[in-house]
């Protein structure tokens, strides 16, 4: 046996290097770099690896544990899950701030390699600084948190145990079943350790991301379940994405005249403009999607998680009717909704049943083209609304008084209302960009009324729906797709909560485009407080003398380096927009909007844990039309 004297980082780095990623018979490197901030827990272990060697793997520095490991998320989300980065950090609050972008990940089935330093295994000077303490263990670190969020944790307190450890990581990381965050905890004076590792474990691994085929049963009673159905509808996920499936879907939901509806992270696998295309479906869903989920006797889930946002809390659709048909590469996911289990690639599976369909056609005949033009008719008028400071009413309706909408009009100096802003938005950024978000009302007027034709071209992070992740995930989307214009397109309280990586992105030249939607507040949960007759209340972004907020987004951006622009009308947007592409460094593109004029809900319901007791009768009332609703949900 031959070996090498390394490290334990050295022999991370030089790891790391050697992975590769088959799919479709093309191989790839698979960890493309590191995002680090340093301290005392890494600076001299994976530090000084990476100064040293780095090999091929680039190195960028972060400006926030959470905000760069949310870059690493988006970027391999970008990449369908076929590249990531890694994520160094070191001990303390630098590993407590990865459990966000953790979750993120894992409610997304995200890979990424987080690497948070841990305390010493010695444990010579404990507790070394920013190390927590337990009465009832001294092997508890900070790291432990990190362990409900990963698909796979380990901590490394011996050189040798990295070996198998990276093994059984990267089996997962390459896992698309099982896809989601590693965590890798390493002690701070192991990294620095040094072992005679065997050569034989930094040979080039490459890792077979195969097409799991379905099984004949599972075919069969695919094919059988679709050609007894009338009214079959398929719903596009993320793992429809992630497989490549476009191209089949189009051509079985043209030749069968089968809708479709997306998931969040589902939309842009297929065109917006596809014939049969009806949108986003559930609680955000467009008009159209809802109206045929509400009548279909057959759902085809494609690579979705049927969350409580593409189901509307389960009463999107006729459950006691309708069957279920549940692709999925992951077994637990198929098991949703009492359906029939089809566990394989998505693209094998319907390559599959398309073969074997022959003739069947579904009885919509024209009634998805008819259904798909109201919607765009309704999407055609959110585009033309305008404000006026007499006899006004948002769309969002009975919750704000005309003269609280003058005062806002007045405060932050702007009359645009937000559907209107989006949609000219739309309309004025190149065809092929990339749009990222994650949060507030933005989603579901992305999800109902952003068009694009750019095959994976919306990328917005709604598993955990995480404030904070638009600016980081834009850096992602770019580090991917350099050659693309991408837009993180992020509310202010979202903004405010975390937008560091917009001085990453500056300092490595990574261009983003960064649109600031400004309603001063807390816009979407103000909707949903009201909504159910608690008077406004925590939400609104105003000062101690009770005045709107009227914060300078542009000025905070210009003060970092980036270029800034301010505004007001649809003229200055399409401009500003214009100006944007011209430029070689990062944007932002601060637009004032009105509160209350996102779009509203169409044809859902959304489950909440609501007051049973109240003084307030309006919220008695609210919980009582509630509790009604639920009765009409599927119970599991």
């Amino acid at each position: 046996m031959t070996t090498v004297r390394l490290t334990t980082a050295q022999a991370l780095v030089r790891f790391l290097n050697q992975q590769y990623l088959w799919v479709d018979g093309e191989e790839i490197p698979f960890v493309a770099g590191v995002f680090d901030i340093f301290g005392h827990g890494n600076v001299l272990g994976i530090g000084h690896a990476l100064q040293e060697n780095p090999g091929r793997l680039q190195v960028i520095q972060g400006k926030n544990e959470q905000g760069m490991a949310h870059a690493a998320v988006a970027f391999a989300r970008q990449s369908l899950r076929r590249q990531i980065w890694a994520v160094t950090t070191s001990v303390g609050p630098g590993s407590a701030n990865l459990v966000t972008a953790a979750a993120t990940a894992m409610a997304n089935n995200i890979p990424v390699l987080l690497l948070p330093s841990d305390t010493f295994a010695t444990r010579q000077p404990d507790p070394v600084l920013q190390q927590i303490e337990q009465e009832y263990s001294i092997a508890i670190t900070t790291n432990d948190s990190l362990r409900p969020v990963s698909r796979y944790w380990d901590r490394i307190t011996r050189p040798q145990q990295l070996m198998s450890s990276l093994i059984r990581a990267f089996e997962v990381l390459t896992n698309p079943a099982l896809a989601g965050p590693v965590t890798l905890c390493i002690c701070q004076d192991v990294q620095g350790e040094a072992f005679d590792f065997d050569e034989r474990f930094f040979v080039k691994r490459v890792h077979y991301l195969e097409r799991r085929p379905p099984t004949e049963r599972e075919l069969d009673q695919a094919v059988s379940l679709i050609r007894s159905s009338r009214r079959p509808l398929i719903i596009v996920g993320g793992g429809a994405k992630y497989s490549g499936c476009a191209e089949v879907l189009m051509e079985l939901s043209r030749k069968h005249h089968i809708p479709l509806a997306e998931t969040q992270a589902g939309k842009s696998t297929v065109p917006s403009s596809f014939e049969n295309n009806l949108g986003g479906i559930g609680i955000t869903g467009t008009l159209a999607a809802n109206e045929i989920a509400a009548q279909a006797d057959l759902i085809i889930g494609v690579g979705t998680r049927y969350t409580d946002f593409t189901t509307s809390s389960k009463t999107a659709f006729a459950w006691r009717q309708a069957a279920f048909l549940n692709i999925n590469v992951s077994r637990m996911q198929t098991y949703k909704m009492d359906g029939a289990q089809l566990v394989a690639d998505a693209k094998a599976a319907l390559e599959a049943i398309a073969d074997r369909l022959g003739d069947y056609r579904s009885d919509y005949g024209d009634e998805t083209a008819r259904i798909r033009a109201k919607w765009l008719a309704e999407r055609d008028r959110l585009a033309k609304i305008q404000f006026a400071r007499e006899g006004f009413t948002p769309e969002i309706e009975g919750q704000f008084s005309q003269n609280e909408m003058n005062e806002y009009a007045d405060a932050l100096g702007t009359e645009l209302t937000q559907t209107a802003a989006l949609l000219a938005l739309n309309r004025f950024v190149p065809a092929n960009s990339v749009v990222v978000g994650a949060a507030g009302s933005l989603p579901g007027d992305l999800q109902r009324l952003w068009h694009t034709d750019a095959a994976n071209g919306y990328h917005l992070e709604y598993g955990y729906s995480c404030m904070g992740y638009e600016i980081a995930g834009a850096l992602g989307a770019k580090l991917a797709e350099p050659d693309r214009e991408v837009y993180a397109l992020v509310g202010d309280g979202s903004f405010l909560m975390l937008h560091s990586e917009l001085v990453t992105a500056l300092q490595h030249g990574y261009k983003i485009n960064v649109v600031v939607f400004d309603n001063s507040g807390f816009g979407c949960i103000s909707n949903l407080q009201m909504e159910h007759g608690i008077p406004s209340y925590g939400c609104e972004f105003r000062d101690r003398d009770g005045r709107v907020m009227n914060i300078d987004y542009a000025k905070v951006a210009e003060g970092y380096g980036a270029k800034a622009y301010r505004v007001r009308t649809l003229a200055e947007l399409e401009q500003a927009v214009r100006q944007a592409v011209a430029e070689e460094v990062s944007t932002l593109i601060e637009i004032k909007v009105l509160p209350k004029t996102m779009t509203k809900g169409y044809l859902s319901w959304w489950n909440l844990g609501v007051p049973e007791v109240a003084a307030n009768p309006e919220v008695v009332a609210a919980t009582a039309k509630h509790k009604e609703m639920a009765k009409a949900a599927k119970m599991y």
